[in-house]
């Protein structure tokens, strides 16, 4: 249902469903469709022209621009209509035309985007997806299914993730980079095809992470994709030179995991 304090918030022509819950201060524009099993909390603007279907939980200050779709059903065709979600964190940016699909019960049931993330123009995150916080995806980027894409990652203008893709914290991928495997945390990918290309120091810089911390990274990218290791034995030589770094050790931590081999 709707809100019970400012009304007027909500533009007239909005179709809520009564089963939807609204915080009180929660701006909704023209034409725009709420429809059951949706909440949204304190101080979220919903522009014009926007339909978010639940199962759906939108958190705080989040601004979602005109002729978005939010959490329509999942395109997989193993999809039957089981209840699945979509929750979205807080202080979110979500433009024009972007769309975001509900999980499957193929995976937990549930696509989950963080905090501080900014989706711009025509961006998809498709169903299983599980977003960070602080990340960009530029105009067009697209996600396909069961894709995790972890804190401060950018992906430039029409990047296109292939499905059960991973991709590390502060990495970076130029525009209309093709991936169809895991990107280690800190990489920088582009180019056709799309290969690595360093690491992304200034980004860790102005995040704040230590020089040596940087020089650590360097050196792990230069025994990744220099040495001519398989990667087994790549996480070997890093593990000696890690010590004490958490950077270091969280981006080991990532290659003992890779789900599709790491793109080389």
């Amino acid at each position: 249902m709707r809100g019970s304090g400012k009304l007027s918030l909500i533009h007239p022509t909005a179709l809520i469903d009564s089963d939807a819950e609204l915080a009180d201060d929660v701006t909704v524009g023209a034409f725009s469709v709420i429809g059951a099993d949706v909440k949204i909390e304190s101080g979220t603007i919903i522009g014009p022209h926007v339909v978010i279907k639940g199962p759906t939980s939108i958190g705080k200050d989040n601004h979602i621009y005109q002729f978005t779709s939010i959490g329509e059903d999942p395109q997989d065709k193993k999809y039957a209509a089981e209840i699945t979600r979509l929750e979205i964190g807080d202080r979110n940016t979500i433009r024009e035309f972007a769309s975001m699909h509900r999980g499957t019960l193929q995976d937990q049931g549930v696509t989950k985007i963080g905090h501080d993330n900014l989706f711009m123009a025509y961006t998809h995150v498709a169903h299983d997806c599980v977003i960070g916080n602080h990340v960009i995806m530029a105009n067009g980027a697209s996600l396909a299914g069961h894709v995790q894409l972890n804190d401060h990652a950018i992906l430039g203008g029409f990047t296109l993730v292939h499905q059960f893709t991973q991709i590390g914290q502060f990495s970076f991928a130029a525009m209309g980079s093709a991936i169809t495997q895991d990107i280690p945390p800190f990489i920088m990918v582009g180019g056709k095809p799309t290969k690595p290309h360093g690491i992304k120091s200034v980004g860790m810089e102005r995040s704040g992470i230590s020089t040596e911390d940087i020089r650590l990274i360097r050196n792990a990218y230069k025994i990744i994709y220099k040495m001519n290791l398989r990667l087994e034995d790549a996480i070997i030589q890093m593990e000696e030179l890690a010590g004490d770094s958490g950077e270091l050790l969280n981006m080991i931590s990532f290659l003992r995991n890779v789900r599709r081999g790491i793109l080389r």
